[in-house]
């Protein structure tokens, strides 16, 4: 983890960051199930470098522990002025590591100090300045969690960039948790064949469906109405918790 531009901060700010960090973090874990007491933690000011072994709770890791540190950043900032919001760059790798004099040694420790440093995560963390928290995963880890089946994630909400960083080049996977499947779709966009024109998944064109949304039209394949009607909209109150982790909800009435 890396807080994003901490050397910007004045001293006051950057020693706040440094003693927020690891508590967002800690209740994360706490949130995911995890122990961060068990882990190995290196701590480098804004940054933190944590190992921890392999026990059958990496994808806990990718999938749990993210998720609620998006909803901590979430809560943080939203007390804070947009000056003083930390946002984080977030990568997992793995590998071997061993413990040296001076900290972690090991190829992995060095990629993941390397994917850490990433464009594709700046880059992400610039094109939406209202999310908290940009993730990588290296190869290894997106194929033995997301595309193994292992989580609550889509292969859809990565997309997969090409990490360059000094002497290391490697295939990464790209996600804003907050933004799902539209960040991955918007950062690397599939170009159209030769010939042919862009068409979404509905196999509509995608302007011929915004003209018909604006004019408040009815699809004639679905009956569906685009029609704005604020007086039709209800308000649904839900008590207790709700997982509702890639849900679409439609809700609708005859005549309405």
């Amino acid at each position: 983890m890396d807080a994003q531009a901490y050397g910007s901060n004045n001293d006051r700010r950057q020693s706040d960051i440094q003693h927020d960090l690891p508590r967002l973090l800690d209740r994360a874990a706490r949130g995911a199930g995890l122990d961060r007491a068990q882990w190995q933690i290196q701590r480098k000011g804004d940054e933190q470098l944590a190992v921890r072994p392999v026990d059958g709770k990496e994808p806990r890791l990718v999938d749990d522990y993210v998720r609620h540190l998006v909803a901590e950043l979430r809560e943080y900032n939203a007390q804070r002025v947009p000056e003083a919001r930390m946002r984080l760059r977030a990568v997992i790798h793995q590998g071997l590591v061993e413990l040296a004099d001076n900290g972690f040694a090991g190829t992995a420790v060095v990629a993941t100090a390397r994917l850490l440093n990433a464009r594709p995560l700046y880059d992400a963390l610039a094109a939406h300045p209202g999310v908290d928290l940009a993730l990588l995963l290296s190869d290894d880890v997106f194929r033995s969690t997301v595309a193994g089946g292992h989580t609550t994630l889509s292969t859809g909400d990565f997309s997969r960039v090409t990490v360059q960083v000094k002497e290391y080049e490697a295939t990464a996977w790209l996600c804003v948790p907050a933004l799902g499947a539209l960040a991955a779709a918007s950062h690397e966009p599939v170009a159209p064949e030769a010939g042919k024109s862009a068409v979404p998944a509905s196999g509509e064109p995608a302007a011929d469906r915004t003209e018909r949304a604006a004019a408040g039209g009815v699809d004639s394949r679905t009956g569906i109405s685009n029609e704005y009607r604020a007086d039709k909209i209800n308000v649904t109150n839900v008590a207790g918790s709700l997982d509702a982790r890639g849900a679409v909800f439609g809700f609708g009435s005859v005549g309405g």
